[in-house]
């Protein structure tokens, strides 16, 4: 008997935002959740931690948080929008020294940036790994898990929450993504998802190309992906 199990989630989220390490004044999103989120987000269900030590300048991934096979489609394709945000940066060397005094203590390096966000996504997630941890999911979103579970799932950003995340064994139909092989076989819609992050150093972090499925249909083996520490991290 397998001691391996497989859940798919359906993630109805009116406002998202998947955005790579990026900066400037214009901020793109992926259109769907990358499995690097989505692995994260299984774990956070499961009420596994897999920040590592807090007290360092950048908060790694657990070295030893489990590594899963995700696979991320779409049910639901969300809107591209975008909005305007103040963001605050820290000004290299003396730049903008002169505008420290101004500001009496307050935030002086502060530039207007864009932002993409999705509205109306409905995105899918396959996840299979452990048994034991697969049904942690399950009556973690049932809240029947005793144990602390950090912060509340958001969609790509803490101002973004879902309003519905289901569960099935079953695969929804949906528009997968599946890594490209050949350049070839990049259609349209294809796009680079994070698949494993390096806090540490991002030029480690993987970002291969991924392409959707033509049509809806059920998550196709292809579309699986393992996702956990990486190299660096471990």
């Amino acid at each position: 008997m397998s001691d391996l199990a497989t859940i798919f989630l359906r993630l109805d989220a009116p406002v998202s935002a998947w955005r790579w390490l990026q900066a400037g004044v214009y901020r793109g999103t992926f259109p769907v959740i990358p499995p690097s989120a989505a692995w994260g987000l299984v774990l956070n269900l499961a009420g596994i931690e897999s920040r590592g030590d807090l007290s360092e300048v950048v908060t790694p991934i657990r070295s030893d948080a489990p590594t899963l096979e995700i696979a991320v489609g779409v049910e639901k394709p969300g809107e591209r929008s975008t909005l305007y945000q103040q963001l605050h940066s820290y000004p290299v060397g003396n730049s903008g020294s002169e505008l420290r005094e101004r500001a009496k203590g307050n935030k002086f390096w502060i530039a207007p940036a864009r932002r993409e966000v999705l509205i109306g996504l409905v995105a899918t997630v396959g996840a299979r790994g452990p048994c034991a941890l697969i049904e942690r999911v399950v009556d973690g979103l049932a809240g029947k898990l005793d144990a602390p579970r950090y912060g509340l799932p958001f969609a790509g950003d803490n101002q973004f929450l879902f309003s519905r995340i289901d569960t099935t064994s079953t695969s929804p139909l949906a528009r997968w993504y599946e890594p490209v092989i050949a350049l070839a076989s990049a259609g349209k819609g294809t796009t680079r998802l994070t698949t494993n992050i390096d806090r540490r150093d991002a030029s480690r972090t993987e970002v291969p190309l991924f392409a959707p499925t033509p049509g809806a249909g059920l998550c196709p083996d292809a579309a699986w992906v393992r996702v956990g520490p990486s190299r660096a991290e471990k």
